[in-house]
């Protein structure tokens, strides 16, 4: 196993259009075994004892994930038989609450924000909508007016609604900001606002918002959303396809609560003489 090998299997990811994101990922994952192998032969026993390693170093989850990268190298290789298990993981069924941000602290964050126009219609469209960042760029001046937003992400093409209120939150920025066409959602340099940006834009609200910080980065919005509307419809099918998830049992992580909502629910059974 070389670089060349890898970098081989990265052009047969992006020429199947796989998603970026993952893309980037493997070939990270698979760099790290590389390092590992040492120039060794690729052999099961080895495989075996990067696994051993991924296990003391890093959590469950992230072990499943690099193993699911190079499994993926092993089939593109045809060496089948170098493949290993993953690990069994139980499903959480609450969620932990210091990563749990609540309706009242995603508001405080949102009047901490209020100098900044910007981070602060970004943070309201995000948990709005439920779209992920990545997606925004698609929000143009052009068809913001319409409500409708056709987005492509991951292999999928899909709908986000913008309410009537948020629209006007938009025309009213735009007219500030005086943007006259293309994306409504850029840096200074007129390129698309990332992930990372927003993420450090929102941390910088935390002590004056007097919200953990733990709890404070752009996803959780998306999952606000998710809990939001569950608690509104109760239609996790309908929340999936609004998500832009293929699998409901990844819409079901979302819409997870802290334990003190379970624990006022047997409270609430009155099961006790």
């Amino acid at each position: 196993m070389n670089k060349e090998m890898i970098e081989n299997f990265i052009d047969y990811l992006c020429e199947n259009e796989k998603c970026q994101n993952t893309i980037i990922k493997y070939q990270r994952d698979l760099y790290v075994f590389l390092e590992f192998l040492n120039e060794r032969s690729l052999e099961k026993k080895i495989v075996r004892e990067y696994k051993n390693f991924l296990m003391k170093k890093y959590a469950p989850r992230s072990v499943n994930s690099m193993l699911t990268a190079l499994n993926s190298f092993f089939d593109y290789i045809e060496r089948r038989d170098l493949k290993v298990k993953v690990l069994r993981i139980q499903k959480k069924i609450f969620i932990n609450e210091n990563k749990n941000l609540t309706k009242n602290e995603y508001k405080r964050l949102l009047h901490a924000a209020h100098d900044d126009v910007r981070l602060q219609l970004i943070m309201e469209t995000l948990c709005s909508t439920g779209m992920r960042v990545s997606e925004l760029q698609y929000i143009t001046v052009e068809n913001y007016k319409s409500g409708e937003i056709e987005v492509f992400n991951k292999g999928k093409e899909r709908t986000i609604f913008l309410s009537k209120k948020l629209i006007q939150k938009m025309k009213i920025y735009i007219q500030q900001k005086k943007i006259k066409k293309g994306k409504i959602f850029v840096t200074k340099t007129g390129k698309p606002m990332d992930r990372i940006s927003i993420w450090r834009c929102m941390k910088q609200l935390c002590q004056k918002a007097q919200v953990q910080s733990s709890k404070v980065f752009p996803h959780n919005l998306r999952r606000l959303f998710a809990r939001s509307y569950y608690s509104l419809k109760k239609d996790l099918s309908k929340l999936a396809d609004l998500l832009g998830h293929t699998s409901i049992e990844t819409t079901r992580i979302y819409i997870m609560e802290d334990s003190k909502k379970h624990y006022r629910d047997i409270e609430d059974m009155n099961l006790i003489i």
